[in-house]
């Protein structure tokens, strides 16, 4: 997919630095007042459900959840919409030998600054702990 929008053009060099654990790249994404909300509200990786708020807190989301597993991260639909981009996409994550499927829909929000100011992961946390216990 080609990207139309500054948006959609930040939302997939994410995803692509996200694969690659390319740190320093997927960090230089965002604003530094940047909101990742990963999924949204309240979970064991947000135990406040308030997103982890400034580069500092997106470096620490960064090395609790993607450095420590093998991403697959194809989106299946992406809609562009000024300075928004909607993907619709399918994870598929290995950590210590267990392989764990989610769909989720990422919404990326930019900047006149061409940076990521917010990245709100919408998925079930709930149906990924399930498919943890299934396998235990």
């Amino acid at each position: 997919m080609k990207p139309k929008t500054k948006a959609q053009e930040l939302g997939f060099l994410s995803r692509d630095y996200a694969v690659a654990k390319d740190k320093k790249k997927w960090l230089a994404l965002f604003d530094k007042n940047a909101i990742v909300q990963d999924p949204i509200g309240k979970s064991p990786l947000d135990l406040e459900g308030n997103g982890h708020q400034g580069i500092n807190a997106i470096e620490k989301f960064y090395d609790t959840v993607i450095a420590n597993g093998n991403i697959e991260f194809n989106i299946l639909e992406s809609i562009p919409c000024a300075d928004e981009c909607a993907n619709y996409a399918e994870i598929v994550n290995v950590v210590e030998n267990v392989k764990i499927e989610t769909k989720m829909i990422v919404i990326y929000r930019v900047n006149s600054n061409d940076k990521i100011v917010s990245l709100r992961a919408f998925w079930d946390y709930e149906k990924m702990e399930d498919q943890l216990k299934a396998m235990f």
